[in-house]
This record gives C-alpha cells, structure tokens and sequence, in this order.
C-alpha cells in the first residue's frame, strides 16, 4: 500500500523532531511491505519569511492532496509583534479549518518507566490511559466577534458551539469509548456558561444512541482537581477546545513531559498529526530536543489514518523498550539521572528505529 502523507516539519524543533519521526515511520512501514509517499511544504514562521505568510496556498492544496498531513511545531517569539491573524500559529489554526478535523485526539499514558519524571505519587498515576477527545474548530479559538481595542482598554473573545458541532465530537467519543473501556466523560462549566449547557444536554442527547458506554459529566474546574488525584478512573474524556488545550497540557504530568504526548486530528477530508507540544525554538538545533511524542504521533497516524495497527504497535512498543533500557533524551534525566543514558535527538531516533526492525522482523 502507498501512504501519502504531506510533511510540515514547521519551525524550532519542528524540523529536527519530524526526521527522527520520519526515519521510524519509514522503517515501520517498509517492514509491512509499504510505501512511504512524501512531500515536503512550510507552515508557520519559516513559511512567513520565505513565503510572506504562515500558510501558503500550495501548503493547502498539497494537504489537500494527501492522505495524512504529518507535522512538527509552529512558533517563535519573534513573530509575536506581528498581529495575530498573520502569526505562525494562525498558519496551524488556518491547516486545522482547511483539513476539517474537529476531534483532536491525545492520549495521556503513564510509561511506568517515566513515574519518577512525574511530580505524582506512583500509586497514583499507574495504569493511567485516558484519550481526550478535544473539540477542535470551535469555541473561545474561532469564535466571533474577537478583537483588541488598544485604544479603549477592551479585548474580546466568543466561545460558540452549534448542536451540530457538539454532536458530531460526542459521537466520536463515544465510538472510541466502545472500543476502549466503555467510559466516557464529558467536561464543561455548565454551572456558569449557557454554552455548556448547550453542550452538556447535546451530550446527554447523543448518549442515547451509545446504551453500552457509562457517561458522566464534570466541571471543567473539578476535572483539573480530578485529573491530579484519580487519573486511573478515566477513560475517553470530551470537552470543548480551550478546555482541551488546558487540561491535556496539565494531564503531561502523568506522562512525566509534554515531549511525550502525541496527538491527531480526525473526523475532516484528511486527518492532522501533530506532537502535542510547542516548538520550543531556543532548543532547536542543539540535537536535544524530545522526538518521542512525534514518534508516537507518527504510530498514531498509520492506526487512525492507514489502519497499520500492526506497525502502530510496533512502534509503540518500540519506544517502550528504549526507555526500558534507561535510555532518555535530556528532558526526561533531569529528575533521577543516575543508571540513564543521555541521547541526543537523533540517537534516541535511531534507538527506535533499531528496535523497530527488530520488532517487525
């Protein structure tokens, strides 16, 4: 089979991150007999200076053309006077409205090998698999009217859902629940916000059609109290996208770094896959940066995009086995680094590709 995959390495780490990436998926997909089909555009900053704007039309058209759109990171500070709507990071909100995927998936995993990494108790956090489906192209990031009136003092943001928009992201949280756990959990503030109350009874609405899956809601205020106290109790976790963005950033401490969460977009024309952190651009070039969360995020794209589960697993396990002979990337030393090996990123990218072929032999 030939897998066509548009790459955005992006900016900071992006580019350094998305090789080692790269370099695993080809060694996973090459063992199952497939193709790696690529190519190569610019998002974000590195498309603002050589293109004069962080999303070019041939990046759109070739996303568009493709099956899976692979990318690294968007951002770096010395944008930040630019006004927002021509910011690197309006290049990644631009890529998600065009691509159409409204479920961000993140799954927050505790590798048992990393529970000293986290500031929680073991007992505590191991166990711990929850997939967050966060709601994508609406809310407080999209909605309008937003503004900034320097001159008056006033700045403004709209957080607004359709039914429709709701629906459409339970029901997917739904259907992953079945395959999971059967749990799912809704999150919102409906105690404050008519939005979440729209989303709350939409939910309940939805529910109907999913007999077999135990839903509960919680507030989004309880949920990041939750999160740090009985993570294990969790399954499939909705919620609306600035609630999503918040509580899957705080949920990194069970994982014992942001550079080991992966994501993916589904549910539009073609799905987006995307480490869940930043670009981190006073790292980049310095071989140290984290590429774990990308290589999982590459797993995560042949499960979702290509249905590869064998290969998905295999990466998977893969990078459970390099942290199981003590080898780390500097991140995630820092807290008990003695009996650790410390690797750059390319190093622990090769860790993985070896054992990948070992795997898929």
């Amino acid at each position: 089979m030939k897998l066509k995959v548009l790459v955005t390495p992006g900016d900071g780490i992006g580019p350094e991150i998305t090789a080692e990436a790269i370099g695993v998926l080809q060694e996973a997909t090459q063992a199952g007999g497939h193709t790696l089909e690529l190519d190569y555009k610019r998002i974000g900053g590195v498309a603002i200076e050589q293109d004069g704007t962080p999303l070019p039309a041939d990046t759109i058209a070739a996303a568009l053309d493709s099956e899976a759109v692979f990318l690294g990171a968007v951002g770096d500070d010395k944008f930040n006077a630019l006004p927002a709507s021509t910011r690197p990071e309006a290049g990644l909100l631009g890529l998600r409205a065009h691509l159409g995927g409204f479920a961000n998936l993140r799954p927050v995993f505790a590798f048992k090998e990393l529970t000293v990494n986290s500031p929680l108790r073991p007992e505590i956090i191991d166990g711990t698999d929850i997939m967050f489906v966060r709601e994508l192209l609406g809310g407080l990031y999209y909605g309008k009217p937003r503004g900034w009136d320097k001159e008056k003092g006033v700045g403004l943001n709209t957080m607004i859902y359709t039914r429709g928009e709701v629906e459409r992201v339970a029901r997917t949280s739904f259907q992953l629940a079945q395959k999971r756990r059967k749990k799912l959990c809704s999150v919102d503030k409906a105690n404050v916000l008519e939005v979440s109350q729209l989303w709350r009874d939409t939910v309940i609405e939805v529910a109907k059609e999913f007999p077999d899956v135990e839903l509960e809601h919680q507030f989004v205020d309880a949920m990041s109290m939750h999160l740090m106290k009985r993570p294990r109790d969790f399954d499939v976790v909705v919620t609306e996208n600035t609630f999503g963005d918040i509580l899957t950033d705080e949920a990194s401490v069970i994982t014992g770094s942001l550079g080991m969460l992966p994501s993916g977009t589904i549910g539009g024309k073609i799905g987006l896959y995307e480490p869940a952190h930043g670009s981190a651009p006073k790292h980049a070039n310095k071989n140290i940066a984290n590429p774990l969360a990308t290589i999982l995020t590459g797993a995560m794209m042949l499960r979702h995009a290509f249905g590869l589960d064998a290969e998905a697993d295999a990466i998977v396990k893969a990078v459970r086995k390099v942290l199981e002979a003590g080898f780390r990337t500097q991140d995630l030393a820092r807290t008990n680094p003695e009996g650790l090996t410390v690797l750059g990123t390319r190093e622990i990218g090769a860790k993985v590709r070896e054992t990948v072929k070992e795997l898929l032999k």
